[in-house]
């Protein structure tokens, strides 16, 4: 119990959106948005303008915030950033890559499904023995 990761119960934790701006506007719609007193938002709309090194900083940003408990990106914006998604490895915020209307999903480049495989690949070999 002392290992597991702990999200602060003082105020209730943010969902955090990197994503184009239907994906975007979506989520602000169904309540996710925030904004704090410092001007900061939990979301960054990725377009033709954005560059990656704004995504990289949104990302670095969200997944060290402690108001934050789950990151969602587009699966097309984390192949811009696959280096850093693929890095992270903590449990909390927690990182999902999701479609968006434009770009459909594709497993084979979801960096949490691949590690889910890898996971039970070796489970099954080590239950073998």
């Amino acid at each position: 119990m002392a290992n597991r990761a702990h999200i602060p119960t003082n105020n209730s934790a943010l969902i955090a959106m990197i994503a184009d701006e239907d994906t975007v506007v979506g989520f602000l719609l169904a309540g996710v948005g925030n904004v704090d007193l410092r001007r900061k938002t939990n979301y960054l709309i990725v377009d033709a303008k954005t560059t990656v090194k704004q995504i990289e900083e949104a990302f670095k940003e969200f997944t060290t915030r402690l108001d934050i408990a789950v990151v969602l990106i587009s699966q097309y914006v984390a192949n811009m950033v696959r280096f850093l998604v693929d890095s992270y490895n903590k449990p909390i915020p927690a990182i999902l890559e999701i479609p968006s209307k434009n770009h459909p999903y594709d497993p084979a480049h979801d960096s949490i499904l691949s590690r889910v495989k890898h996971l039970f690949s070796t489970e099954s070999v080590a239950s073998r023995h």
